[in-house]
């Protein structure tokens, strides 16, 4: 009887050619369900870069294939970014991003994902940009014109007046709103679709106030649980899951309530919040590394001084409330908010979350399997598994004792293509 692995490597050959078909031979592979690393294994995709075997490494494979070999590194699945804004850095916050184009902040979107990509992300939620900036670079990305992770966008995020998604720095006499803000459940049920007419893969809603906005509370509820009803009923209506950003107790719960599938931030969660997010199977993406390097950093580059007294009041909370929902059961997802942070330092969020109660495969498994179900892709990427992208990443050293290796990727493969090889 033909073992499994061998089966792989027959349909590799029958389907591509032994020509197109390649692989990749690691020193160690995490398998990431298991949470076990295996040794001297070997993982095989097809000519549209889909794996077709994960094996052992002596097994013999077909002539004609070409084999990349990294016997001293670590391989495991690209990691996943849930919660990004690739079309921003830390200095367009406060006035500085009035001086922005949209071009511009496309333009800063393929730059910036590059370097997401080169540190290991393979796949991100991009949750919120202003012109569908994040849809143009997704579409380039998409089309080869670029580098750059897989990507999910939801365009312009969905806001009340004056809300933490409306633009708040101009006088009254601009009489200017940002794109995606409207009052009331079917002015809110006309922006979704105007969302989903320009291209977006998921829908973003502030249901509470933020700590990067001017003249709000990072705590405070903004939309009614009748409008964010409204906002998910047409959402998944057109078959968009909406995440909603959310730092306050009430607003986390109303959001729960209405069906999002996915709270951000989640900073002052209660523990009727956690129940309430198990009950519902919401996954909760709290971004606790941030906190440092806008507590250090952002007076430097520009952001508000309210700003930065709000990230003082929430950010050790949002970590302590992140280790209640963790040892409370919740789903949880991978999410940094990078863009308030220098993209590429994705993964100094993981040491976080291993100080903050999770263990070192558990904040893998948030980057990778939970992600990829929040995404609806779990049949796509998140694991080195046959008829999942052969994306793939490799480290020097055990993630599972040390999850600083990760911050340091010498390899990345995306859909089979090698984009970065410092392993040799």
């Amino acid at each position: 009887m033909i073992d499994k692995f061998v089966a792989g490597l027959l349909a590799t050959v029958l389907i591509a050619g032994a020509a197109h078909a390649d692989a990749v031979r690691c020193g160690k592979l995490l398998d990431i369900r298991a949470g076990r690393i295996l040794t001297d294994q070997v993982v095989v995709f097809d000519a549209n870069g889909v794996i077709t075997a994960v094996g052992p490494a002596a097994t013999t494979l077909p002539a004609g294939m070409k084999e990349t070999d990294l016997p001293a590194l670590t391989c495991l699945p690209g990691l996943i970014d849930a919660h990004t804004h690739l079309t921003v850095d830390p200095s367009d916050e406060g006035y500085n991003g009035l001086a922005v184009s949209i071009p511009r902040f496309a333009t800063k979107g393929v730059r910036n994902a590059r370097i997401t990509l080169m540190a290991g992300f393979t796949t991100v939620r991009d949750v919120a940009a202003d012109g569908y900036s994040d849809v143009a670079v997704r579409d380039a990305i998409n089309a080869g014109d670029v580098p750059g992770p897989r990507m999910l966008v939801a365009g312009p995020m969905i806001s009340i007046t004056g809300g933490h998604g409306d633009d708040n720095l101009l006088p009254f006499e601009f009489h200017h709103s940002a794109d995606g803000v409207a009052d009331g459940p079917w002015a809110l049920r006309t922006k979704v679709r105007q969302n989903v007419k320009y291209g977006v893969d998921l829908i973003k809603i502030a249901a509470s106030g933020g700590v990067l906005s001017k003249g709000d509370s990072a705590g405070g509820e903004q939309f009614t649980l009748e409008e964010m009803q409204a906002i998910v009923a047409e959402a998944h209506k057109l078959g968009r899951k909406v995440a909603a950003h959310a730092h306050g107790t009430e607003a986390i719960k109303d959001a729960i309530v209405a069906g999002v599938d996915s709270v951000e931030h989640a900073s002052l969660i209660d523990a009727e919040g956690i129940k309430l997010a198990k009950a519902h199977g919401t996954f909760l993406v709290f971004d606790i590394y941030n906190d440092d390097f806008i507590l250090e950093m952002g007076p430097k580059v520009g952001m508000l001084p309210e700003s930065i007294e709000k990230e003082k009041a929430i950010g050790r909370v949002q970590r302590e409330n992140f280790k209640k929902a963790f040892l409370g059961g919740a789903r949880m997802a991978f999410g940094t908010d990078a863009g308030v942070y220098p993209h590429g330092d994705n993964a100094k969020q993981f040491p976080k979350m291993v100080e903050w109660g999770m263990q070192p495969i558990d904040a893998l498994r948030a980057a990778t399997l939970n992600a990829a179900e929040l995404l609806g892709w779990k049949d796509k990427v998140g694991e080195l598994a046959p008829g999942h992208y052969a994306d793939l990443i490799a480290v020097a050293g055990d993630p599972l004792t040390d999850v600083t290796v990760l911050q340091h990727v010498k390899f990345v493969m995306k859909g089979g293509t090698v984009v970065k090889n410092e392993g040799k």
